[in-house]
């Protein structure tokens, strides 16, 4: 039973089409919807915003990109039907905020939810015996700070949990228990932003960096430990303006999962002991070493662990690519594109947003092309909504 409700899960959230075929390697963690971008301006532009201007939903991709949000605090919600080619009621929501004491420095906080609706629960032989609701949620709170005019750091504390079949069961057909899994994590996160003067006006050139996701592994039967999604994204930017009004931004990043893989060079027979790498029967880890590998060196072994080399080490790398236009800073457009290897997962898609914000509301929307025909994620929408908390209360004071 663990193996199909994993299994299905595992298609739904990576969208892998092909994840049985022989030559696919790709890297399958627990909790995999905190790799999924939540919010509608970086979902326009190819799932990239490690190092796009400071926004709401800085605390997904960047905290530290707080420090330089010129209002002093703000909140928004995030929606996306998820997989609505194959179901119906797979959704994801997020909400974040942060609040600025100073202009060097705050807090952020944000909280995922992750539903996959309805999943009867079989056995092996394929006998049902349950209904469950599975889900997945995180919380986690920030603090960042600027640490010189043009640069920021951020750190993040997390709480994951991830309950695949409402907690512990048993039954006649499949007596093993079954756990909620949960495990902390913690993320850090660097920020540059340069002003660079044009005779068209302020033009501004960015880094960003994040490093999310460090922490322990999650266990469901508690036998069987899984990693988390570890993740090492970097990214630059760069705002180029027209005029006083018009503006494109140019945003470019790289990001790889720091899990180790299953079919890996550092393979072991039984008993334990390392065999020679090119043996195509010890190409795949045994389950109990893969479950029993320390979190922080298999961080360090998923630089080095593929099969395939360095060939296959680049195969692992995902791409993203985004531009805005924007008005006044007030109406956007966005264009962008996602690029996986077809080895790793496969998905490529191209993404299409715009944007309104006013003083004290923003609304955004993001849609997905998928440039492959399989893929369940074409025609993904995400929603976006965000206030500006020291605008309302302007407009508050204003009125009084």
């Amino acid at each position: 039973m663990k193996k199909v409700i994993l299994s299905v899960i595992a298609f739904a959230l990576v969208a892998v089409t092909a994840i049985a075929q022989e030559s696919m390697n790709p890297i399958i963690t627990a909790m995999p919807s905190l790799s999924i971008a939540p919010d509608a301006r970086s979902g326009g532009m190819g799932d990239v915003g490690v190092a796009t201007q400071a926004d709401l939903n800085s605390q997904h991709w960047n905290p530290a990109k707080y420090a330089f949000m010129e209002s002093h605090g703000g909140i928004t919600a995030n929606y996306t039907p998820w997989l609505r080619k194959i179901v119906n009621d797979i959704d994801l929501a997020y909400l974040a905020g942060y609040y600025k004491w100073d202009d060097v420095q705050g807090i952020s906080a944000s909280f995922t939810y992750f539903s996959l609706g309805k999943v009867d629960l079989t056995n092996d032989a394929g006998q049902f015996f349950q209904e469950a609701r599975p889900n997945e949620w995180a919380i986690d709170v920030a603090y960042s700070r600027k640490l010189h005019e043009y640069v920021s750091m951020a750190v993040a504390l997390r709480f994951l949990y991830s309950d695949l079949n409402n907690g512990t069961n048993s039954s006649t057909i499949d007596a093993t228990e079954r756990y909620a899994a949960w495990t902390m994590a913690a993320d850090v996160a660097l920020y540059y932003r340069q002003p660079i003067q044009l005779s068209m006006g302020m033009s501004y050139f960015a880094l960003g960096l994040n490093i999310s996701n460090l922490g322990g592994k999650m266990t469901y039967d508690k036998v069987t430990k899984n990693f988390i999604p570890a993740n090492l994204r970097i990214g630059v930017g760069y705002e180029l303006p027209f005029d006083k009004y018009n503006s494109l931004t140019f945003n470019f990043e790289i990001n790889r999962v720091m899990v180790p893989t299953r079919k890996s060079k550092f393979a072991v027979d039984p008993d334990g002991n390392t065999v020679d790498p090119s043996d195509p029967q010890y190409q795949t880890l045994t389950r109990d070493w893969y479950s029993e590998l320390p979190s922080m060196k298999g961080l360090f072994q998923s630089f080095a662990d593929a099969p395939g080399g360095v060939k296959e080490e680049f195969q692992e790398l995902q791409f993203g690519a985004g531009l805005e236009y924007s008005y006044d800073k007030k109406f956007f457009a966005r264009v962008g594109y996602a690029y996986e290897n077809k080895w790793k997962g496969n998905r490529r898609y191209v993404t299409f947003g715009a944007g309104f914000h006013l003083s004290i509301f923003s609304l955004d929307a993001a849609y997905v092309l998928s440039t492959n025909k399989t893929n369940p994620l074409d025609g993904t929408l995400r929603f976006t909504l965000g206030f500006d908390l020291a605008g309302i209360k302007d407009l508050v004071n204003n009125r009084k």
